[in-house]
């Protein structure tokens, strides 16, 4: 009876989780008055931590953000100067996506806000505990992700 009620209470505990740490990110970021939003700042930092290329597809695989809104972060960025499009050899609408200096410049700025977020969030938790909470989304995440049909 009590797991039932764990099952069916687990997707509105990741769902309201998710939506404060979100709130909570944008909160920080626009009272230290970042130049990005969260949002940008995960697809800045996934570039550079992916030898600064990729392109916009396997930016919307591993975010699981529709086409559309990888678009908008894109453009964002690369109108604030923060990365390069560089047309690719094999296609005629396809950019391979670089981050310019300043692009790396203000990704470092925000660095060590986003450790201090992620220390706040993972306040009292031990870890044993966040690799048990890893391992049981990861779960999740196979459970469902080839379920999702999402405009890649």
């Amino acid at each position: 009876m009590y797991r039932d009620y764990l099952k069916g209470r687990i997707g509105s505990l990741i769902y309201i989780t998710g939506t404060l740490i979100r709130g909570f990110s944008t909160q920080t970021f626009n009272e230290k008055k970042f130049e990005i939003t969260p949002d940008q700042y995960v697809i800045l930092s996934l570039l550079i931590e992916n030898e600064n290329i990729m392109y916009q597809r396997q930016l919307a695989e591993i975010t699981f953000k529709d086409r559309a809104n990888i678009s908008r972060i894109i453009e964002i960025l690369h109108k604030k100067g923060f990365i390069d499009k560089i047309p690719d050899s094999n296609g005629r609408k396809i950019f391979k996506l670089v981050v310019t200096e300043k692009g790396k410049n203000v990704r470092n700025k925000i660095l060590k806000t986003d450790m201090e977020l992620r220390n706040i969030i993972t306040k009292g938790i031990s870890e044993e505990e966040l690799s048990l909470a890893f391992h049981i989304l990861e779960k999740m995440n196979f459970n469902v992700k080839d379920l999702v049909k999402l405009q890649t």
